[in-house]
């Protein structure tokens, strides 16, 4: 069954590089472009923000698709728009056409979460996630650095046409693996919304969304704040982002989602606020940003498990909303990094991060209780 899951954690490889790589290409795109830092790094919030407001819309309109054949459509919308983007000559249509990409990730992360969740058993659900949702954690282990580096000796636009290459990859394989799996999914636009009158699927997405805007607040600006080899460090951030979502899937169905929720909060949000020792040197940097990584990513497998949970009869929408509320938090993280870093330099991008972080902690804390949790939310024990 692994085997099936594999094409979606490469669509999402693709979907990750083509996003998180802005924030290492953030000086030849401005040099290119005849733009500021703060401009430059407005790419990734206009992809965020598009994705965050497509996402319920364009699962509305495309609900009778089968779930394969809008995994096809997904993907190659996604290419087309990285095609594009790599081809546009100004800033204006280059923001356009990440608005197209945009709208492809929309459609393809939460649906292939849907497709892993209907393929696999519950008891192994979380480690399901993980695999296809690692493949977040890997682009920004393998593809963000190799997209910096050929960004910075080539051109940013070569690394696009290195993602648009990784998004054909990943359809082909989708069509040629992954079955049609049959998933009820509602077309009313209004259903869509229907989990956010449920007050613990509110507390989830908040969560998501203060988490992601504090994670990238830093990230984004990440070559900012560094004055050592940025490939180096990006490489070593995804590769702790590799063992900590893996990991992470293992131990919630372990030991459940809230302990990894928690744990991972409390332990990036300290790792944020360390950026000024792990700029000391190279060693000390690489080592921060392996467990910073790791320890960041455990939650994203306990989040999605704490959605299937909270919403088991509307999985997809559920996903979608979590996916909007993720991506609603990189477009937070841009603005307001963008931001800090005008008004404040480096220090307010980092006192930004970390406060954010805080922020998501305390609120966790205080709406994600046992007493709350859902009796349908069973994690078996080992």
């Amino acid at each position: 069954m692994r085997s099936r899951l594999y094409p979606l954690a490469v669509g999402n490889f693709a979907i990750g590089t083509g996003m998180f790589v802005t924030a290492g290409l953030l000086p030849p795109i401005s040099a290119d472009l005849a733009i500021s830092l703060p401009a430059a790094g407005q790419l990734m919030t206009v992809f965020a923000l598009a994705y965050a407001v497509l996402s319920p819309l364009l699962a509305a309109l495309t609900a009778r698709l089968s779930r394969k054949r809008l995994l096809l459509l997904a993907m190659g919308i996604f290419v087309l728009g990285n095609v594009l983007t790599a081809l546009a000559p100004t800033y204006p249509l280059v923001l356009a056409t990440r608005v197209i990409a945009a709208a492809g990730a929309a459609m393809f992360t939460p649906t292939a979460s849907g497709v892993a969740t209907a393929l696999t058993a519950p008891e192994r659900r979380g480690r399901a996630l993980a695999l296809v949702m690692g493949g977040l954690s890997v682009s920004s282990a393998i593809g963000v650095p190799l997209g910096t580096w050929l960004g910075t000796a080539m051109s940013w636009r070569a690394t696009l046409w290195l993602v648009v290459g990784l998004g054909v990859v990943g359809l082909a394989w989708v069509a040629a693996v992954v079955p049609d799996a049959r998933i009820p999914v509602s077309g009313r636009l209004k259903e869509r919304f229907t989990p956010l009158g449920d007050r613990r699927v509110l507390a989830v997405l908040a969560t998501q969304l203060l988490m992601f805007a504090a994670g990238f607040t830093a990230y984004t600006y990440i070559g900012s704040l560094f004055d050592l080899p940025l490939p180096a460090v990006l490489w070593a951030w995804g590769l702790g982002g590799i063992v900590g979502n893996q990991l992470g899937g293992r131990l919630t169905d372990a030991y459940g989602p809230r302990r990894m929720i928690l744990a991972s909060l409390a332990a990036s949000t300290l790792f944020m606020a360390l950026i000024p020792v792990a700029n000391l040197a190279l060693p000390v940097a690489l080592g921060w940003a392996f467990l910073w990584g790791a320890l960041g990513w455990l939650m994203a497998p306990a989040q999605q498990f704490r959605t299937v949970a909270a919403v088991p009869d509307n999985v997809s929408i559920g996903l979608g909303l979590l996916s909007s509320a993720q991506y609603l938090g990189l477009f937070v993280a841009g603005l307001a990094g963008g931001a800090a870093l005008d008004w404040y330099g480096r220090a307010g991008v980092i006192v930004l991060a970390t406060g954010l972080g805080l922020a998501a902690l305390l609120f966790t804390v205080a709406t994600y209780r046992e007493a709350a949790i859902s009796s349908r939310e069973s994690v078996p024990v080992r």
